[in-house]
């Protein structure tokens, strides 16, 4: 669905009713510009949008504006390019360094993962699937990239500019700041990004323009209230969980996103170390990315609140970094305590799943968990105290200690977020809750209504379209495509995570059944079952 010249309309194909995905259309006098383009992450419903078709024609678009790196909103342009779009791709200058590896890597992953698949695929006799984007698919996407300063505007044509500001979640993150038209038809939208927390080790605090017509916030934690996030509580909190862990011959396991939650990790443990609060241990940062991701905030600790700790920790002796396959492995056969961190923070893919697979099954091990993990993720399946998982089509016994720590998480909580939307009055037109599950978003709702109108504030679904008008957002989604998702799928466990507790159940029965007569009844009743 296109507008006409004279409609403003703004497109949610991303993160609404969940938290990955990022990817909203703005249409305006014939200009259309997408803010964000990332990768769904998730249940496998949700993930299996990543191969579909783009809900647009990609060569009509013409610009990109990108919020940050993070896969969840910068992780199809890959994609998006290989489709065909050739326009300029805006982004901070840190953001794009970090995307210089963080897009390859995924492409790369994705190779090594549908090799995987297809090996599977042909034994079982079923069609072979192709990634979504390669390794060099990826490069060649990078050429699109421009950089744009903060507080600077960029314009884009002669009745839109945008302008960046510091977000205070990742390396080089930004709200967008958006001005369409002149004068007495000029509005002004913020598309909040990624929002960080007060007491980030790495980043300065949130920033952002007031007196706006529309705001696209955030919600991830709307339904959290952290009470004590300090940088002394954070750290405290860590010694507990290693003081706990530290075992002989155990290890402490720690899934984190590569770019910037590692970072963070390894600062304040080598700040521990350095003052005898926790014993001296190798720290094994098991992940390439995370490595290049490392030399980049390296280059770049001027523009981090605390570079000079972040720089010494990367030289601490205590450190070491993986690379190769070989250096990975030799992980599993380490003799005494030690602490690995590997990404993926959600334990969807990477190294982790196979420190996992070796440590899972044992009661020296603990994991920590230390972001946010959606749901239908093996991160999120562990924090819900799974007794057995499934990883890499093995059965897994949960031996270890599982622990969570929220106060690494790069979002700010939800009294925060509502300080932050107070910040931004007047809000003229209306707020748009996007990037959050149903309760949060919930919550979220109800936080901004002591601040707004009610009728002000607007949740959308997965493919919804507003027009925006002068006196305020009206849905015209029945006017749109039919969405992709039904409403109540996105942020949900689907049926791919029933069906592995339903196999892991029946391996269960089958494992207390007396004899062979006893597990023979078990499959009997379920084949009957089926019948009906």
């Amino acid at each position: 669905m296109g507008s006409d010249n004279n409609q403003t309309v703004l497109h949610f194909h991303g993160a609404s009713g969940t938290v990955t995905g990022s990817n909203f259309l703005l249409e305006s006098g014939g200009f259309r510009i997408l803010i964000d383009c990332g990768m769904f992450q998730g249940s496998k419903t949700e993930k299996e949008l990543n191969y579909r078709q783009f809900p647009y024609d990609v060569t009509e678009l013409d610009a990109v504006i990108l919020t940050h790196a993070h896969i969840d909103h910068s992780g199809l342009i890959p994609k998006l390019a290989k489709a065909g779009y050739a326009g300029p791709i805006y982004a901070t200058p840190a953001t794009i360094d970090l995307c210089s590896v963080m897009l390859p890597d995924s492409g790369h992953i994705q190779e090594m993962e549908v090799e995987q698949l297809n090996r599977r695929n042909r034994r079982r006799g079923r069609d072979v699937v192709e990634p979504i984007y390669t390794a060099d698919d990826a490069v060649e996407a990078l050429t699109l990239f421009r950089p744009a300063e903060l507080k600077s505007w960029t314009r884009i044509s002669d009745s839109l500019r945008f302008r960046f500001w510091n977000a205070g979640h990742l390396l080089g993150s930004a709200s967008v700041e958006i001005e369409l038209g002149e004068g007495e038809n000029r509005k002004r939208f913020l598309f909040s990004g990624d929002i960080g927390p007060e007491h980030k080790l790495l980043q300065l605090d949130p920033e952002a323009p007031a007196d706006i017509d529309y705001l696209i916030c955030e919600s991830t934690y709307g339904d959290t209230d952290r009470i004590d996030a300090s940088e002394d509580s954070r750290r405290r909190a860590l010694k507990a969980v290693i003081s706990e862990a530290f075992k002989p011959n155990g290890a402490l396991l720690i899934p984190s996103f590569a770019v910037e939650r590692t970072q963070e990790l390894l600062a304040d443990l080598v700040w521990l170390m350095e003052r005898h609060e926790i014993p001296e241990c190798p720290i094994v940062i098991d992940s390439p990315l995370a490595t290049k991701a490392s030399r980049i905030f390296f280059n770049h600790a001027g523009e981090l609140e605390d570079g000079g700790l972040l720089k010494r920790a990367m030289n601490s002796r205590n450190v070491r970094f993986t690379e190769s396959v070989e250096q990975s492995k030799a992980i599993d056969f380490m003799k005494g305590f030690h602490i690995v961190i590997a990404a993926s923070g959600m334990c969807e893919a990477g190294r982790i799943r196979h420190r996992l697979k070796n440590w899972l099954w044992r009661e020296e091990g603990t994991v920590l968990l230390v972001g946010y993990q959606a749901q239908g993720t093996l991160g999120r399946i562990l924090e819900q105290g799974a007794e057995t998982v499934r990883i890499q089509g093995d059965e897994i016994t949960v031996r270890a200690r599982i622990r969570t720590l929220e106060l690494y998480s790069g979002h700010a909580d939800g009294p925060e977020l509502a300080q932050w939307v107070r910040q931004r009055m007047p809000v003229r037109k209306g707020v748009f809750l996007v990037h959050g599950e149903q309760e949060a978003l919930v919550a979220m709702r109800a936080r901004v209504a002591e601040i707004l109108p009610a009728d002000h504030i607007f949740i959308p679904r997965i493919d919804s379209a507003f027009e925006l008008t002068d006196t305020g957002a009206r849905d015209i989604s029945e006017l749109a495509p039919p969405p992709r998702l039904d409403p109540g799928q996105p942020g949900h466990r689907d049926w791919h995570n029933d069906y592995q507790n339903l196999l892991l159940d029946l391996q269960e029965q089958l494992k207390r059944a007396a004899d062979d007569k006893a597990k023979a009844a078990v499959i009997r009743k379920i084949r009957k079952a089926l019948m009906e």
